[in-house]
């Protein structure tokens, strides 16, 4: 018999839930009313939980909950109150994001196990590291990844003691997971918060393209690849999915799991995927998988694919046995939908009742018998029973003391005093011990854990000395350009192999210049992005990357988390500066003006902030320019990544532009139409952050600049040395700073 992996299903609601677990899941992930990447689910109410947490552990099934959001300082006094709660639960795991929730359960609730979110964008061995420092005990790694990579990956978590997760079918993001802004800055929900409103699924036109959905693609489905993914060593196949409804859950669930079960008792597998395809999809492909990145990974309708797919299946058929074809399908997934909803009525989640009885005399100890369907104890008092005192033993007292018992898998029901003599008092001291002995048995003898107060950290703020103007560059032309500037950041590309002696001479000619490095760097561009930090030996380096950051942390270098590391609160400066040794961060442009007041700096700890850049909407590994015509290769192939350069523009129904742009050596990517400027933060807070940067990289947008760059550098300088700002919008047309009024 074969290795056993864990099949991981997804629960949006209860009956979701209730599905996977008859479909036989071996895991759920699912969210509660709050905190997690999946905002437009049901979700669970917390009273819920017990409920589903005895349901699935009756059926060998663990529970795992998605904490998986940024999460802003005004936010974490209701998040200690839910994590109190959780950390006296038999959940089997926290999927989180967020740096600064990384340090808080590391610090306050160690017993929590973690695993690593999708969000995270892991894809190299660095960040495995980084995490493994954070005690991640899982990762999800991203969805981009191809089976060589996700090997490598694998056998590399698995020195650490991490398991790893891959996402096996379900709805395929065009970014990188945790760098989509799309929705963010088009109508201020960020995918970061749960709140994506999917743009990527809207109309979009261009000049050479008849495509309507430019940016939609396909559905993932690994089912024919699962002698691939366990030579791999994958440790858990994940069916995203958690706003799809029961049936769905179900019918996809039961199929993969008959596969898993099939590859287990060495049958043969079935390469039949008819089944999938009855369930909402919009087409399938494993085009990242098989690193195939191509035009097939799109598909040019963004709603169910299943009844046109039907109608291709069968297009010689004459139209009335095509549409008798399509009533019986519906008319199948109809019964089958029955079937399961009367299946899933008969498992009730409702807590179990227990009932109390009090016997005892006075002078004696009180006897207290428990007494529920699935389980009964007795215990004592350690004083005797007297006959006065402040507390008298009536249901009325019982009842409200004991109330706290119901924050458990159980409800108190009857209290029985007939054994009581008429008055007896008991100390309120030995009846709040009483109930936490009553919990712990019930809680199937695990010690309650006392709550937390939300630490209050201490604010810091920035030393006298005059703001720093900074400014990012991507090519050696625009070195001479910045004139007398002190910091200098230089864009290095994702594909940075292939320029890797260029780079080491360009840094070692113009030793000023600070490394920038990109947010991805996946295989042998991580490798050589670790040979060039030791051929160069950087003072300091600017990271987007965590899994760089920790090769800096490691080799001594200084270094400063970039704004795409998504930092929006306290703990995450925390986590940064204590655990790697950071010295700054650049905080994210995602949050508003209301959300930066929040933030406190530690000490020694320098907060930088963008204040004029093109917005970033996302970054792809796929090519954005096969759909519209920019491009006529069917397949990316080894020569893309580093020497493609192309630009294009589309418009969605508000005529609204985004502009996608492929530079040498680069992934894709798509920006605003107007590029950024926030000239306020400079006075809200001037106290707060040290540098404030301006990005002067030639990225084509609707905005215009009347100046070149040294020109544009001196206006600012004026202005954060306190001239008026009319200069400066002179020079620069149409911009926008709508993130820093709205926030996440």
């Amino acid at each position: 018999m074969k290795r056993a992996v864990e099949l991981l299903a997804p629960g949006g609601d209860v009956d979701a839930i209730k599905a996977a677990i008859l479909a036989g899941a071996d895991a759920i992930y699912c969210g509660l009313d709050k905190f997690n990447a999946r905002n437009r689910a049901t979700n669970l109410s917390f009273d819920k939980l017990y409920g589903i947490l005895k349901l699935a552990h009756k059926n060998n099934c663990q529970i795992f909950i998605t904490l998986n959001v940024l999460l802003t300082d005004s936010e974490l006094p209701a998040l200690f109150k839910l994590l109190n709660k959780l950390v006296n639960t038999s959940i089997d795991g926290i999927i989180i994001q967020d740096l600064g929730l990384f340090y808080i359960l590391n610090k306050y609730f160690p017993s929590l196990p973690i695993h690593a979110s999708t969000q995270l964008t892991t894809h190299n061995q660095g960040q495995i590291d980084f995490l493994h420092q954070l005690k991640a005990t899982r990762v999800n790694l991203s969805r981009e990844l191809n089976i060589t990579e996700i090997e490598s990956l694998t056998a590399h978590s698995h020195k650490n003691n991490m398991l790893t997760e891959v996402f096996i079918h379900g709805s395929n993001c065009i970014s990188f997971s945790g760098q989509c802004y799309m929705s963010s800055v088009q109508s201020g929900n960020s995918g970061n918060r749960g709140r994506c409103s999917q743009p990527c699924r809207d109309k979009y036109s261009s000049d050479n393209s008849q495509i309507e959905y430019p940016i939609n693609l396909k559905d993932n489905s690994a089912f024919t690849d699962v002698d691939e993914l366990m030579h791999a060593g994958v440790d858990s196949l994940k069916i995203e999915g958690r706003i799809k409804k029961y049936d769905y859950v179900y019918s996809v669930v039961k199929v993969w799991k008959q596969q898993l079960d099939q590859y287990r008792n060495g049958d043969t597998l079935s390469k039949d995927k008819s089944e999938l395809y009855k369930s909402f999809n919009r087409d399938l492909s494993n085009g990242f998988l098989k690193n195939k990145i191509s035009k097939d990974l799109f598909i040019d309708n963004p709603r169910d694919h299943t009844i046109k797919r039907l109608s291709l299946l069968h297009k010689k058929e004459k139209p009335a046995i095509i549409d008798q074809y399509q009533r019986d399908l519906l008319d199948e997934k109809e019964a089958k939908s029955k079937e399961v909803k009367e299946q899933i009525d008969t498992h009730s989640i409702d807590k179990s009742p227990f009932d109390i009885k009090l016997s005892g005399v006075c002078g004696e100890q009180l006897k207290i018998e428990i007494i529920s369907g699935d389980k009964s104890f007795t215990l004592q008092s350690e004083i005797t029973l007297s006959d006065q005192g402040q507390a008298e033993l009536s249901k009325e007292l019982i009842t409200d003391k004991f109330r706290s018992l119901n924050d458990s898998a159980y409800q108190l029901g009857d209290i029985d005093l007939s054994n009581l003599t008429d008055v007896v008092y008991l100390p309120f001291k030995e009846l709040n011990r009483i109930k936490k002995e009553i919990l712990y048995y019930l809680n199937d003898s695990r010690k309650n854990i006392a709550a937390v107060q939300t630490p209050k950290l201490a604010r810091s703020y920035r030393s006298q000395k005059a703001h720093l103007l900074s400014v990012l560059i991507s090519t050696p032309e625009e070195i001479e350009l910045c004139g007398d500037i002190e910091t200098i950041y230089y864009q290095l590309p994702n594909a940075i192999h292939h320029q890797k002696t260029k780079l080491i001479q360009l840094f070692t000619k113009h030793t000023k210049l600070i490394p920038w490095f990109p947010t991805i760097l996946i295989g042998e561009d991580f490798d050589a992005a670790i040979d060039f930090i030791k051929s160069i030996k950087p003072e300091e380096i600017i990271s987007n990357n965590l899994g760089i950051g920790y090769e800096a942390y490691k080799q001594g270098v200084n270094w400063i988390a970039g704004p795409h590391l998504n930092i929006v609160n306290s703990f995450s400066l925390l986590c940064l500066k204590e655990e790697f040794n950071c010295s700054g961060a650049f905080i994210s442009n995602e949050i508003s003006q209301a959300q930066i007041q929040g933030i406190k700096k530690p000490n020694d700890f320098d907060l930088h902030y963008s204040i004029y850049h093109p917005i970033v909407l996302m970054t792809s590994r796929l090519c954005l320019n096969h759909q519209i015509n920019k491009c006529q290769k069917k397949v990316m192939d080894e020569n893309c990544l580093p020497h493609c350069a192309t630009s294009s523009e589309i418009s969605n129904s508000k005529n609204e532009s985004s502009y996608i742009t492929k530079s040498k050596g680069n992934y894709h990517e798509m920006y605003h139409e107007t590029h950024y400027l926030n000239t306020q933060v400079i006075h809200d807070y001037s106290n707060l952050f040290s540098e404030f940067m301006i990005d002067l990289r030639d990225v084509k947008t609707k905005t215009h600049i009347d100046a070149h760059n040294q020109e544009l550098i001196r206006v600012f300088k004026n202005y954060i040395e306190g001239t008026s700002k009319d200069e400066l919008e002179n020079v620069i047309q149409a911009t926008t700073c709508k993130q820093y009024l709205k926030g996440i």
